[in-house]
């Protein structure tokens, strides 16, 4: 006669890594973070966008009279119909981007160089558009 024992172990030899039960449990859903994005790249698109404009609108409108000769009035008239393409161009890019943080990288890498010519514009020409 022969006796077979059986060895039943609480850990298991072999575990499957999709075993939903190890899996460690995720903070932010798919879903959740998809739409975070979303609300990024549209605060981007808005505010963002909004910022790259008007900063074009004022850098066109002191530089166009130095460079060209310009009128203030048509300067400023010609700089904020610029700005309307531009903000365009800025919502299209935007919502383009491969994600949202490159979207926003993208605006302030156009914005800084912008913000920093106006200031410099500001003190040269005094001030006044």
């Amino acid at each position: 006669m022969s006796i077979i024992l059986i060895f039943v172990s609480p850990f298991p030899f072999h575990e499957s890594p999709n075993d939903p039960a190890r899996r460690p449990a995720r903070a932010v859903t798919i879903g959740v973070r998809y739409r975070l994005g979303v609300a990024s790249r549209a605060a981007a698109a808005i505010f963002g966008g909004y910022g790259v404009a008007a900063l074009s609108a004022a850098v066109l409108a002191l530089c166009l009279p130095a460079a060209f000769g310009m009128a203030r009035s048509e300067a400023a008239m010609t700089g904020t119909l610029a700005s309307f393409a531009i903000f365009a161009f800025a919502v299209m890019w935007v919502f383009a981007a491969r994600t949202a943080l490159r979207a926003w990288s993208g605006l302030v890498i156009v914005a800084a160089p912008l913000a920093l010519l106006l200031l410099l514009l500001m003190r040269t020409t005094g001030g006044a558009a």
